[in-house]
């Protein structure tokens, strides 16, 4: 008898034990929510600022009527001469009546167009599913209308996050967002610029996309201060 056949015949004579029941992660995340501090919108906003800011992210808090305007005073004062969006986005009608210098519909295959994606693009603006207060974390799900590259290529990312979609924990949005109906393939959880320390174990910003990620946060006009 080899080996082999010596193992399996040990394996199949151990005795039966009973199958483990699966964790209750309901049960889990309720008790741990039964702990904390109610969460508000203020807070989520407070928090979700200070957390993007820690991972060397930059918010800057709009309305929905001055977005595009306050994104445009952010292109030029950077010098974004070129600004990368979804032409068939939610918000690319609000985005090509701002009028914004150099922006530039992602609308062909990358193929057609990869050295200008790649070498002249300043900067992308995406849209986001929600954020999450806990971490600093924006919720980005790539689709047809707004593909992946177009928050991955830029060296500049602009994501535009509704405070009404900020969550306390990437759990209470898995769960009220109801993720287990349908997702895309490939979602996102951003914090922050791209970073890595793969290289001397020193930490490095924009090794794998954009070296900036400026989030516009949409509040009420009351919550801009």
């Amino acid at each position: 008898m080899s080996a082999r056949d010596n193992i399996l015949r040990r394996l199949r004579a151990a005795p039966q034990g009973q199958t483990p029941l699966p964790p209750d992660v309901g049960a889990f995340h309720a008790a741990l929510a039964a702990a904390a501090p109610v969460g508000t919108r203020a807070s989520r906003i407070e928090l979700f600022c200070e957390k993007m800011t820690f991972w060397h992210g930059e918010v800057v808090r709009v309305t929905r009527n001055n977005w595009p305007q306050k994104l445009r005073e952010l292109c030029a004062a950077r010098g974004i001469r070129s600004l990368l969006y979804g032409a068939q986005g939610e918000h690319a009608r609000a985005l090509e009546a701002a009028g914004i210098d150099g922006l530039k519909p992602y609308d062909r295959p990358v193929d057609e167009w990869k050295k200008e994606l790649f070498e002249d693009t300043d900067a992308g603006l995406t849209s986001t599913r929600g954020g999450i207060a806990e971490t600093g974390t924006l919720i980005i799900w790539p689709d047809a209308a707004e593909p992946r590259l177009l928050s991955l290529v830029p060296p500049i990312h602009f994501a535009l996050l509704d405070g009404d979609r900020l969550y306390d924990t990437l759990f209470q949005a898995i769960s009220e967002q109801q993720w287990s109906d349908g997702m895309p393939t490939n979602a996102l959880l951003v914090s922050g610029p791209s970073k890595t320390a793969d290289i001397q174990v020193t930490l490095a910003y924009g090794a794998h996309g954009p070296k900036e990620l400026i989030v516009l946060l949409l509040v009420n006009e009351e919550e801009q201060a």
